[in-house]
């Protein structure tokens, strides 16, 4: 597994650490939710699933779960998006 470089703190956007919200996107299927909160508490122990926001689309086919982790390094981040959009209920990561 190839990991990036690390950032200079002064050539990083995000001060670190920082509330970060992540949003992710999948099928309106049973324990969608349930599993977005296992992975994201993997990565952001301190993270708080009760916090997680969810929006289902106009047709319902589709949940958005917006998670605030506290960021503390580029690295939870970047571990962080791999996990998310390797699962396979996943569709989109933002």
């Amino acid at each position: 597994m190839n990991s990036l470089p690390p950032i200079p703190p002064e050539q990083s956007l995000i001060d670190y650490p920082s509330d970060f919200p992540i949003k992710i996107m999948g099928a309106n299927v049973d324990g969608f939710a349930n599993a977005i909160a296992e992975v994201v508490l993997q990565h952001a122990p301190d993270f708080d699933p009760a916090s997680m926001e969810l929006r289902p689309s106009s047709g319902r086919n589709y949940l958005s779960c917006t998670c605030t982790i506290r960021a503390t390094s580029r690295a939870q981040l970047d571990a962080l998006y791999l996990a998310l959009t390797s699962h396979p209920l996943v569709k989109v990561v933002l």
